[in-house]
């Protein structure tokens, strides 16, 4: 059976998701209620030292597990934050599940948007523009920057959608 932690999050993750289908962001409001929500739950617990080992440990894994995708433009900061609200529900073990689940999500999600946009070519593209400055320094030659065209990206997906299938996978699997 699911305990209030887990179905609460579910239910978070699946506003998340719902809300970032439709309109394409993560609201701030769903994120700060679900960080006090959280922590709420885990001072209720009665576990000693839930609140730092689970809320803030978890909270900031699931924070810095995706900074570093959001830094390189690769997502957005509701996605970073979102992660870091289910990091403060499930703890900094589970958040990493979570997070490799979310990524494996994310990626599947990726190449079928790619394959249903016929984008193919542009995402060759600005792989090339990315991969030929890298492989000229393993040559020896200077690395410099390398500016992409404004209308670079093929495209966003929205990743609260992976995030929510990653926490939903992680929670049953606990339970199975």
């Amino acid at each position: 059976m699911f305990n209030a932690i887990e179905v609460i999050l579910i239910c978070l993750v699946a506003q998340a998701a719902l809300t970032d289908l439709a309109i394409r962001k993560i609201p701030n409001v769903l994120i700060l209620s679900g960080l006090m929500l959280a922590l709420i739950l885990h001072l209720l617990s009665g576990q000693p030292g839930a609140p730092v080992s689970q809320w803030l440990a978890g909270g900031f894994a699931g924070f810095f597990l995706f900074l570093p995708l959001y830094l390189l433009r690769g997502m957005a900061a509701g996605d970073v934050k979102l992660m870091a609200m289910v990091g403060a529900f499930a703890g900094p073990w589970q958040v990493l599940q979570i997070a490799a689940l979310s990524v494996l999500a994310g990626g599947g999600m990726a190449l079928l948007m790619l394959l249903f946009n016929g984008r193919w070519r542009d995402i060759a593209h600005n792989l090339k523009l990315i991969c030929t400055p890298l492989l000229l320094r393993l040559l020896g030659m200077p690395l410099l920057p390398v500016p992409l065209p404004p209308k670079a990206s093929v495209g966003g997906i929205p990743y609260g959608v992976a995030i929510a299938l990653g926490t939903v996978a992680v929670v049953v699997w606990r339970h199975h």
